[in-house]
């Protein structure tokens, strides 16, 4: 973990929530106004961030024509990505096979309940004719309230072209988003500094609300899933990030922090700005981070396209209906439809799933079992989601031959000079104390 008083104070208040969770359940449950208002704070920051740092990156760094070829090799990237962490879904799914043997410890009253308002929301989800009409924004001061960041790019893209056309006429206005932009990255310092209290909040809640047990219940579930999890990170984005020849671990380094708070608080929003700031600083290009960090978003959701693999098969396996490879190969196409353009609804994964298994006529019940352990799954396929998002910046960059190594250097040695100074701090401080113990030994000796 990066030495740094946040983060301590982030790891503290994961355990003290564990901890509170456990022994106050009642009080725990009623901390999530505090996960709640952190995250409020989050998506105030979102909207002016993004436009004002995408339109900085296209209209001072780069031209339309750059972006066009940019858009072209990020889809194709993120499709690539994607259908990989569908088959190793389905592979751990049928590996493991968790629906098989799984026992149903809810009243089929409960879980009726439980599962209608999946299915209800699950009826919203669009064609994709909708979903790429929805891409297109009303209004602008609409879609920022909404908090849709596809709409603000496709705002962003077309205000910046109009900014490139007009050339010189168009620089105060490009000068004061610039100033916007880092004003908005000072901004996101200071809310950070609420971000051991939201976890608490949201870690207490989760904890008093399910209880420690819940784990044991569902953990054949909750360990291939994060065993999946791991294998795609090895498999896919350690092996993407040697191609293009940067250090994984350095970049898991780097985004430690987002990465935390991302996994604590089971919220893309809560780390979406910090890692954009990240990014930015370890090398890759502000035009490039401010559109794919975006639409990954919607178009590179690994963990969640992971998760979803799994769980269909899960929720065929609880039911007792074997799907053989030509039906689960259907299924995964469908998904890599149907997975996109969800980014920002809650519980969008559970969303996707109770539509993808209706429209196959597989009951719906394993909505509801997963319902209960959600939490813990999105904590993991959140963070997938943002080191996947991550990882794509740094692969575009250097797809575009635009990576600065040189300021990835300069974090990497940052870095390690902080760790270093806190390690020979740390170092000092526990020779200082046997110096003094020595002492008064030798005192109680004379004395003696």
């Amino acid at each position: 973990m990066k030495h740094s008083k946040l983060t301590a104070l982030i790891f503290l208040a994961l355990i003290l929530g564990i901890i509170t969770g456990h022994f106050a359940p009642d009080i725990a449950v009623r901390m999530h106004f505090l996960a709640a208002i952190f995250l409020r704070m989050v998506k105030m920051i979102i909207a002016p961030l993004l436009f004002s740092t995408l339109v900085v990156g296209i209209a001072g760094h780069g031209s339309a024509k750059s972006l066009g070829k940019i858009g072209i090799k990020t889809i194709v990237y993120f499709e690539i990505v994607t259908t990989l962490a569908l088959f190793i879904g389905l592979g751990f799914a049928n590996l493991f096979r968790p629906g098989v043997g799984f026992v149903v410890g809810n009243s089929e009253y409960a879980i009726k309940m439980q599962t209608e308002s999946i299915i209800a929301a699950s009826q919203t989800h669009t064609s994709i004719g909708e979903m790429i009409t929805n891409i297109v924004p009303t209004s602008i001061f609409d879609a920022m309230a909404q908090g849709n960041l596809l709409q603000i790019v496709v705002f962003a893209i077309f205000f910046s072209m109009a900014l490139c056309a007009c050339k010189d006429k168009a620089k105060p206005v490009l000068d004061i988003l610039d100033s916007v932009s880092k004003i908005m990255f000072k901004f996101t310092e200071y809310v950070m500094y609420f971000a051991p209290v939201g976890i608490f909040g949201a870690i207490a809640t989760t904890v008093g609300a399910s209880g420690l047990s819940i784990l044991k219940n569902y953990f054949k579930v909750i360990g291939a899933l994060y065993v999946a999890f791991a294998v795609f990170a090895i498999l896919v984005l350690v092996i993407v990030c040697k191609i293009v020849k940067i250090s994984f671990r350095s970049l898991i380094r780097a985004i430690q922090e987002p990465a935390f708070l991302a996994f604590t608080t089971a919220s893309s929003e809560a780390a979406f700005p910090k890692a954009m700031d990240i990014m930015e600083r370890f090398g890759v290009p502000k035009n490039i981070v401010g559109f794919v960090m975006p639409t990954g978003y919607t178009f590179n959701l690994d963990g969640s396209t992971l998760y979803l693999a799994m769980a269909v098969i899960f929720s065929s396996q609880l039911v007792g209906i074997n799907l053989d490879i030509s039906q689960q190969l259907f299924i995964m196409l469908a998904l890599m439809l149907t997975s996109k353009g969800v980014a920002g609804v809650p519980r969008a994964s559970l969303i996707v799933l109770a539509g993808t298994l209706a429209s196959f006529n597989i009951p719906v019940v394993g909505v509801a079992i997963l319902l209960g352990i959600d939490q813990i799954l999105d904590m993991g396929r959140t963070t997938v989601n943002l080191i996947g998002n991550c990882v794509a910046t740094v692969v575009i960059a250097r797809w575009e031959n635009v990576f600065d190594y040189n300021k990835m250097q300069d974090f990497v040695r940052l870095d390690k000079e902080e760790s270093l100074g806190t390690e020979i701090g740390n170092f000092a401080k526990i020779y200082k104390n046997k110096k003094q113990e020595k002492v008064l030994v030798t005192e109680d000796i004379k004395e003696g």
